[in-house]
């Protein structure tokens, strides 16, 4: 479990990536991210999936949200086609329990203070949506400074899970930036 998630900070209880963002997987998530490599999410959710032990349960997987322009720019949104992904192989349904209610401008190059501003207020409940006490696993591609998932999860939280745990592809170290 990480500090953040510790100290509560983040609004998710724990986060495990499959490994750094950088080298060959930066590549590999640049490539299905944004040149349209649709076919990479079933190997790359086999990777995701290996940052998750084997007898964790959950409830439901959720993916980050796109706001519905980026999508539609985009095309779709990878942090679902992972999530539907790891929920055919571990038989957990995905829920489509989050959406992203406001525009933000690129997370790419903002510090950590703006990233939180950014983000803030951007995620909400669906309308409907009960998690009554559910553990979730939320999924997305890249963790950074754990902004957007720590909104994703509070809102989560909102709906009433019991716990949120964040699965990413990768973790990006801004520790070492030069």
């Amino acid at each position: 479990m990480c500090s953040l998630c510790r100290s509560g900070l983040q609004g998710f209880d724990r986060a495990a990536s499959f490994g750094f963002y950088d080298g060959h997987l930066r590549s590999l998530i640049h490539l299905f991210k944004y040149s349209q490599m649709r076919p990479l999410a079933g190997k790359l959710s086999q990777l995701l999936e290996r940052a998750l032990p084997i007898d964790d349960r959950y409830d439901a997987i959720v993916s980050v949200p796109l706001h519905w322009r980026r999508r539609w720019q985009r095309g779709f949104n990878q942090a679902d086609l992972l999530a539907r992904e790891v929920s055919k192989r571990r038989r957990i349904p995905v829920l489509n329990a989050l959406r992203r209610t406001k525009a933000t401008v690129n997370q790419s190059g903002l510090t950590s203070a703006a990233r939180r501003l950014n983000i803030a207020g951007a995620f909400q409940p669906r309308p409907g949506v009960n998690l009554q006490g559910k553990k979730v696993l939320l999924i997305d591609d890249v963790f950074t400074t754990g902004a957007t998932a720590g909104a994703c999860a509070r809102a989560l939280k909102k709906a009433g899970a019991g716990s949120v745990s964040l699965l990413t592809l990768a973790r990006a170290d801004r520790r070492w930036r030069v």
